[in-house]
C-alpha cells in the first residue's frame, strides 16, 4: 500500500486553517441526514434486525468503554453492532480486508496518512451534508481540516488525545522529595531523587514502538521548533539531519540512565502505568497522553485528581509550550442507512458524553458537557486543548504507514532499537532514513 505525502502545519482554534491534507481508511459513500447536535431515536432511524460491524484499535477498558458507546446505538435503533479490536495492526487489518471484501461498516483509526491514502485510491466517499453539518457546528476548523482529504470531509475524529502530559504518583514525589519540573534538566533531577527514593524514575513500555515515537515527537518538537518538524513530518528534510540527532541526544541523557524502569522493552504500555499508579508501584512517573487516565482508573488503585496527577512535558532550551496531538477518527465503509446513522451518532455529542465519564476520552466536540470528565484535571486537559491555539499532530499518525505506524518496521522499530542502545545516535538516524526513503 503507497501512501501519499502528507503536509502539516499550524493546527488553530476558530477560524485558524490546518494546512495539512492528511487522511485516514473506508471503502464508500457516507451519505448522512438529519443530524443534529445531540441525534435521538427518531433522527437516526429504526434498523431492528440489522447487523453492523465496528473495527478499531481499542482493547481492555478502552474497548469495554467505546462497546458501551455502542449498545447506546442499539438501543436507539435497535440495529446489533459487533465490535473487533484490532490492536496496534490497524493499516495490515483495514488492508486485508479490503483485499478480501469484507471491510468493516465503519473503522476508527489513527492514521490520518491512511485516510488519506484510501480516500485518494477511491476506497473512501466524502460524508454526507448531515455530518458536514454536525461537524461545523461542534468542532473547530482543526478537525475538519485533519478529517479532510483534497478539501472533502471523511472522518469525524471521536477520540483525540494531548500527547504532551507526564504522569506522576505523588504518594511517591512527596516520599522522595520531588515536584514537577520545569524543564529537562529539572525533570531528570526530580526522578534521580525518586530513584534515591527507592523507586525507579520513570517506567516506559516500549515493547510496541508507538509510546516511544511520542517521545521522539515531544522532544523534536521542543529542540526543533514547529517549522522543522513540519519538513521532517514531510520527509523535506532526511533523518541524517543534526535536528535528529541533537533529539536523540536529549531522549538518550534519560533512555541510557538508570533512571528508567529496567525491562522496558518487554513491558506493554498499560503495564508501564500500572508499574506507577498499581497496588506495589515499582516506579514514580510514567510519559504518555491523557488517556493514561483510564489505565488509571481500570486499576482502581489510584485516583487521577488525588494522587495520579500529571505536568506538561517539560521544556528543552527554553522552548515554548508546546502540545503533540493524536486521535481517532472514524469512516465508513458500507453505504446503507444504517451505517450512515452510526456514523451520525459518532459525530454527535451524545455518543462522546458516554464514555467521557469513565475517563480515559477526550472528545474534539466542542457540544460535550465538560463537566460530566470524571475529575477536575481531566476536564482541564480537555478543555486546554478545545482551547489551544497552536499544536502539532502526531509525526508517526501523518507519516506513511509503512514508516510511521507499522509493527516491526519504520519509526516504530527503529524507536525501540534506539531505547535497546541509546549509544548508537548515528546508526539510528541513517537507518530512519533509509526507511523513510522506501516510504515516502
Amino acid at each position: 500500500m503507497t501512501i501519499g505525502r502528507v503536509t502539516t502545519g499550524r493546527i488553530a482554534r476558530g477560524r485558524g486553517r490546518v494546512f495539512a491534507a492528511i487522511g485516514f481508511t473506508a471503502a464508500t459513500a457516507l451519505v448522512l441526514t438529519g443530524c443534529s447536535g445531540g441525534g435521538g431515536d427518531e433522527s437516526l432511524g429504526d434498523f431492528e434486525g440489522e447487523t453492523l460491524t465496528v473495527a478499531a484499535a481499542w482493547s481492555g477498558a478502552e474497548q469495554e468503554n467505546f462497546e458501551a458507546v455502542l449498545q447506546e446505538f442499539s438501543d436507539r435503533t435497535g440495529a446489533q453492532v459487533d465490535y473487533t479490536s484490532f490492536g496496534d495492526n490497524g493499516p495490515t487489518y483495514i488492508q486485508g480486508q479490503l483485499e478480501g471484501g469484507t471491510p468493516p461498516n465503519v473503522a476508527v483509526i489513527g492514521q490520518p496518512a491512511l485516510m488519506q491514502s484510501l480516500a485518494q485510491n477511491g476506497d473512501i466517499v466524502a460524508v454526507g451534508e448531515g455530518v458536514q453539518s454536525a461537524v461545523a457546528e461542534n468542532y473547530a476548523d482543526t478537525w475538519a481540516d485533519l478529517g479532510s482529504v483534497d478539501g472533502d470531509l471523511y472522518g469525524v475524529w471521536f477520540k483525540v488525545a494531548n500527547k504532551s502530559t507526564v504522569w506522576y504518583n505523588s504518594d511517591i514525589y512527596d516520599e522522595a522529595g520531588a515536584e514537577a519540573p520545569e524543564d529537562w534538566d529539572g525533570f531528570l533531577e526530580q526522578l534521580q531523587l525518586v530513584s534515591d527514593a527507592g523507586y525507579s524514575g520513570i517506567s516506559v513500555g516500549a515493547d510496541v514502538g508507538w509510546p516511544l515515537t511520542d517521545w521522539f515527537e515531544n522532544v523534536y518538537l521542543r529542540t526543533a521548533g514547529p517549522e522543522k518538524y513540519d519538513q521532517l513530518t514531510n520527509h523535506e528534510i532526511p533523518w541524517t539531519d543534526q535536528s535528529v540527532k541533537d533529539a536523540l541526544e536529549v531522549l538518550a541523557s534519560l533512555w541510557g540512565t538508570d533512571l528508567v524502569q529496567p525491562g522496558g522493552d518487554q513491558r506493554d504500555f498499560p503495564t508501564s502505568v500500572t508499574e506507577v499508579f498499581g497496588a506495589d508501584p515499582e516506579a514514580g512517573t510514567v510519559f504518555e497522553g491523557d488517556f493514561v487516565a483510564g489505565n488509571i482508573a481500570a486499576d482502581g488503585t489510584s485516583v487521577v485528581g488525588e494522587n495520579a496527577l500529571f505536568y506538561d512535558f517539560p521544556a528543552i532550551d527554553g522552548s515554548d509550550p508546546s502540545v503533540v496531538s493524536g486521535g481517532d477518527v472514524a469512516v465508513q465503509f458500507a453505504d446503507d442507512e444504517a451505517t450512515s446513522a452510526l456514523m451520525e451518532f459518532l459525530a454527535s455529542p451524545d455518543a462522546a458524553e458516554v464514555w467521557v465519564p469513565e475517563g480515559g476520552l477526550l472528545s474534539a466536540n466542542s457540544g460535550v458537557d465538560t463537566s460530566l470528565y470524571p475529575d477536575e484535571t481531566t476536564q482541564q486537559i480537555a478543555e486546554s486543548l478545545l482551547e489551544a491555539e497552536e499544536i502539532r499532530f502526531d509525526m508517526s499518525d501523518l507519516a506513511p504507514s509503512a514508516f510511521g505506524g507499522t509493527p516491526g518496521q519504520g519509526f516504530w522499530q527503529e524507536m525501540i532499537s534506539f531505547y535497546q542502545d541509546p549509544t548508537d545516535i548515528d546508526g539510528t538516524a541513517q537507518r530512519l532514513e533509509d526507511a523513510a526513503a522506501d516510504a515516502y
